[in-house]
Order: C-alpha cells, then sequence, then structure tokens
C-alpha cells in the first residue's frame, strides 16, 4: 500500500516517535482516522480487524530483539477517531513498540481515543514507548485519550515509558494491569501542562501472583492555568512488592491534585507511595535556564 506524507505529517512522525520515516520491520500507520499503511514480518503478524477500527498484532514466540511502530497522525480539523488494537506477545520474547499520536489542528476540535490491551506471554518482555504532543492553532482543541489494559503471565515484564509534551487541549489516560507470578510492570510517566490545558492519570493495578512487582512513576510540571490530576489504586493480593511515585511541579495559577491509593489484602504485601508537589528553587530554575 502506497501512501505520502505533508510535511506537516512528517513533523507530527517525528514529535511522536523520533523518526523522519516509516521504519522497515513491522509497521501500522493510522492517518485522519484511517489506516493508510500496514508491513508485516515473520516473527510479527498485524492484522486488520473486521467488525471494529483496530488491528491484532501477535508477536510469534522466541522473537527477540524486534520491533512494532504503530504511529497515529491527525493532520486535518475535526477528526474524532476510536481504534481498539489487541497484541497478542507469546513466549519467551523481548520486543520494543512504538506508539504515539499526535494532532495538528488549526481550529474546532481533533481527537484520538486509542484503547490498546496487551496479552503478554510467559517469560516475554515488552519496551512500550509512547508520545502524545498537539501542534498547531493554540484555539484548537486537541484531545488525547489514552486506555490500555495489560494482562502479564508467569515472568512477564512490561515497561511503559508515556510523554505528554505542551500542546495538548485535554488528556485522560487510564491504565489497569492484572499481573501473574514473578510478572513487572514499571510505568514512568512524564507529563507537561501549560496554558489552560488539563491532564488526567489513572491507575488500577492488581498484584495477583506471588513475587509480583510494579513500579508507577509520575513526573509532571503544570504551568499558567493548566490543571493536572493523578490517581492510583495498587492492589496487593498475594506476597508482592508496589511502589507508586508522584513528584509534581506547579507554576503559575496551576492547579496539581494527587491521589496515590495502596491496598493490601495479603500480610506479604509490601506497598508504598510517595507524592509531592511544590515549586521550582530559584537556584534551580537559574540553573536550568542557563544550561
Amino acid at each position: 500500500m502506497a501512501f505520502s506524507l505533508s510535511d506537516i505529517e512528517k513533523e507530527i512522525l517525528r514529535q511522536v516517535s523520533d523518526l523522519h520515516k516509516i521504519p522497515s520491520g513491522a509497521v501500522a500507520v493510522r492517518k485522519n482516522g484511517e489506516p493508510v499503511f500496514s508491513r508485516s514480518t515473520t516473527e510479527i503478524e498485524i492484522t486488520p480487524k473486521q467488525n471494529k477500527k483496530g488491528i491484532e498484532v501477535r508477536v510469534k514466540k522466541n522473537t527477540c530483539g524486534k520491533s512494532l511502530h504503530i504511529p497515529v497522525l491527525i493532520s486535518e480539523n475535526g477528526i474524532d477517531d476510536i481504534v481498539e488494537n489487541d497484541f497478542f506477545i507469546e513466549e519467551n520474547c523481548d520486543v520494543l513498540i512504538v506508539a504515539g499520536c499526535g494532532i495538528h489542528a488549526s481550529s474546532g476540535k481533533s481527537s484520538h481515543n486509542g484503547i490498546h490491551t496487551f496479552h503478554i506471554g510467559k517469560n516475554s518482555k515488552v519496551q512500550y514507548v509512547e508520545k502524545h504532543v498537539g501542534l498547531g492553532g493554540k484555539n484548537a482543541e486537541k484531545i488525547l485519550s489514552p486506555t490500555t489494559n495489560i494482562f502479564l503471565e508467569k515472568n512477564a515484564m512490561l515497561e511503559m515509558n508515556t510523554t505528554q509534551i505542551s500542546g495538548v487541549s485535554y488528556s485522560q489516560r487510564k491504565t489497569s494491569a492484572s499481573l501473574e507470578e514473578n510478572a513487572k510492570l514499571v510505568v514512568k510517566e512524564k507529563v507537561l501542562t501549560t496554558a489552560s490545558q488539563v491532564a488526567q492519570t489513572f491507575f488500577d493495578v492488581s498484584l495477583t501472583g506471588k513475587n509480583s512487582k510494579c513500579e508507577l512513576i509520575s513526573r509532571s510540571v503544570a504551568k499558567d492555568d493548566s490543571q493536572q490530576k493523578f490517581f492510583s489504586s495498587l492492589k496487593g493480593l498475594n506476597k508482592c512488592f508496589g511502589r507508586v511515585e508522584c513528584d509534581a511541579i506547579l507554576l503559575d495559577s496551576a492547579r496539581i491534585v494527587s491521589t496515590p491509593e495502596i491496598v493490601a489484602e495479603n500480610t506479604d504485601a509490601e506497598l508504598m507511595h510517595e507524592a509531592q508537589i511544590g515549586k521550582i528553587a530559584n537556584e534551580q530554575l537559574v540553573k536550568l535556564q542557563t544550561l
């Protein structure tokens, strides 16, 4: 399937995936609410869903050192896109998945809501990178609200690195996860809001398997009149370890609400949370500006 990208779309691609062109290997590109390009490989199979928008990705057993790129590009006004993608990672894999969505809108409202479900098999490791960016007119509404559902089997691991930089008018990120024995989930979130932007994050993680582990780490900066909300629920249902860490910097007239919740239902569950909101000290600000 042949397709081309405008200069604006190339810039969106660069912003969300650090790429200047479509990479080799497994790729699925979505543009302005429609799939425009898809390429499977021997190890990673991409299949379009029949009755709904989205794709099914299957990473075959023992696949290591491979990657999948699934950028979403919106370059038109008035796009309202919802897509459901399912990922099945079979046993003994080690792969990288690079996602992300960028919206360039000059007026009105454009949105993308991606629902991703991960089934990660025994002894497999996935690194998932997701970036969100809003470009274009200051008065245009750029809405990005991802939902991520995670199921980790025995000894499986998922590391998520999510970034939202300035330009997204509104976001509501929801992540739920269930971990079996010796499974591990690490989420590192970075969020920047400016002007009157709103960003909300919700985590709901159940540590069901023995010796399962989870770390939820959020770093954010809120400026101007923007608002941020962070809520996490971490449940220890077995012998496990879980930690929630939320550090935020508040500037100008912004507002931040942080609510980390930990629930222990087993005497061997070890759970902890840290939440800190403050401003940059003058000497730190001078150093940053100098650098």
